[in-house]
């Protein structure tokens, strides 16, 4: 019966992706009179392969760090030298009040944006309640089939276990990672067992930041660049070699089989004390560590892999540590408007697609002790209403203590989508997370277009897979 449902599910989405492709076809014969000649100049998008290089593009002697742009679905990511980016420059510029931007597409750009979301909501409604909740999380791969020990391969206790839950990725830890053989392999696997589930890719996803933080490239066990830390780029100022380190770590990374970094650190180091992100963050200067951000996320993009800036709303202003316990800042809104939140404002206006929001606490702004990543203030109001931000909002690992000590995993993963998160990250219980998620939506807690509205942004990148930044 499994294998029957399976391929029936098979069935449909092919199905879906030949009814999105007769719109587009059906809008070309219709429109085709007043398509403009040259291709190039519509939306952004190259019909031509884009061959990829390290090498910093020409748009990092620009002043202003930002080349990707948004339109519906895509990203273009070409330089910002170009005429037309110089352009987006310039409307962003003018939205800077709102923290918004805006783009008008034109006609062809527009057809084929409404046949993507007319696919997007066939494919969202193909799925069960049970499917949309999976998506909602990455996690260990231990959490899925329940193992005591690191998950080093993806077999069919792995296929068993993600046919009756298929969660929307996996995040990965040193000790999953013993050789680049093994890792393309199990990787590989991984994705074969999400495609025939539900035809869609996994989150493939790892903390590699450069400096200590390098699941890869600091174990020694790879034959990769050694990256150093981002204090080190911070002194230097230079977004060429800012881009040059996104793009280095991006092409061993997506060779491997990742497509999602929880990097670049977007943190603004402005507290001394901190200790968290020391080392990790670019630096104290907001300008400079928002202008380097952007520079590393686009060498991630260029090789392939979605960047995830972290940890909103800024954690280089707390003083504890969110893996111990409760940590907070006593920043109002005022000042992190003047400093912390510099990096994240200037990425949602380039088009950044994932941001991570941190455990620490924010009274002065907030009213209360609850942790950014439970709090509707934070992401509903701040994130998403005024700064304009639609991407993915992914929660720091709920794991940790700042959580754990505080919530049962099913709480916690409850608050977490009431605030307004899209993805759920390492659950300390994933079963009982997930389920929690369930019964809420059963009980009225949770409601099915609460759910709906963050899978249709998973849906939004998984269905541009592999090229979301380059078509």
């Amino acid at each position: 019966m499994k294998k029957l449902a399976r391929q029936e599910k098979i069935k449909r989405g092919k199905v879906q992706r030949l009814r999105a492709l007769v719109s587009v076809i059906a809008f070309l014969l219709c429109a085709g009179c007043n398509r403009p000649q040259n291709s190039r100049d519509i939306a952004g998008t190259d019909p031509a392969p884009r061959t990829v290089s390290t090498a910093a593009p020409e748009a990092q002697s620009d002043t202003s760090g930002k080349r990707l742009h948004h339109t519906g679905s895509t990203h273009d990511s070409r330089p910002a030298s170009s005429p037309e980016s110089t352009a987006s420059a310039e409307a962003a510029s003018q939205t800077a009040d709102s923290g918004a931007r805006k783009h008008e597409p034109g006609p062809y750009a527009s057809a084929k944006y409404e046949s993507e979301e007319y696919e997007l909501e066939e494919r969202l409604q193909s799925m069960t309640l049970e499917e949309k909740v999976a998506q909602l999380f990455i996690i260990l791969p231990e959490s899925l089939v329940e193992s005591t020990g690191p998950v080093t391969a993806a077999g069919e206790l792995t296929r068993n276990a993600f046919q009756d839950i298929p969660v929307g990725g996996f995040i990965y830890l040193g000790s999953n990672l013993e050789s680049a053989g093994q890792v393309k392999t199990m990787l590989s696997h991984i994705q074969d067992i999400s495609r025939e589930r539900l035809n869609l890719p996994a989150f493939l996803s790892v903390d590699e930041e450069g400096g200590r933080v390098a699941r890869i490239g600091g174990s020694g066990r790879f034959d990769v660049p050694v990256i150093g830390s981002m204090s080190e780029i911070g002194e230097s100022g230079d977004k060429d070699r800012a881009y040059r380190t996104g793009a280095e770590i991006g092409a061993y990374l997506s060779a491997l089989g990742f497509n999602l970094d929880f990097a670049p650190i977007a943190d603004v180091l402005s507290n001394p004390d901190n200790t968290v992100v020391k080392g990790r963050s670019f630096g104290s200067d907001p300008e400079n560590v928002s202008a380097l951000a952007l520079s590393l996320a686009n060498g991630l993009h260029d090789q392939g892999v979605l960047s995830v800036y972290k940890h909103f709303p800024g954690h280089g202003a707390t003083a504890g540590d969110t893996h111990n316990g409760y940590a907070f800042t006593e920043k109002t809104i005022e000042e992190l408007q003047s400093c912390e939140l510099i990096p994240f404002r200037d990425g949602i206006r380039a088009g950044i697609p994932c941001i991570m929001v941190g455990h620490f606490s924010l009274p002065q702004v907030t009213g209360d002790n609850l942790p950014a990543s439970l709090s509707p203030a934070v992401i509903t109001g701040l994130l998403r209403e005024e700064m304009g931000f639609d991407g993915i909002v992914i929660t720091d690992a709920l794991n940790m203590g700042a959580i754990a000590q505080q919530y049962s995993s099913a709480e916690a993963a409850i608050l977490a989508l009431k605030a307004g998160n899209d993805i759920l990250l390492m659950p300390a219980d994933f079963k009982s997370a997930y389920q929690g998620v369930l019964d809420a939506v059963a009980r009225g807690e949770l409601t099915t277009e609460r759910i709906d509205e963050s899978v249709r942004r998973i849906l939004r990148i998984k269905l541009n897979f592999p090229f979301y930044f380059r078509q």
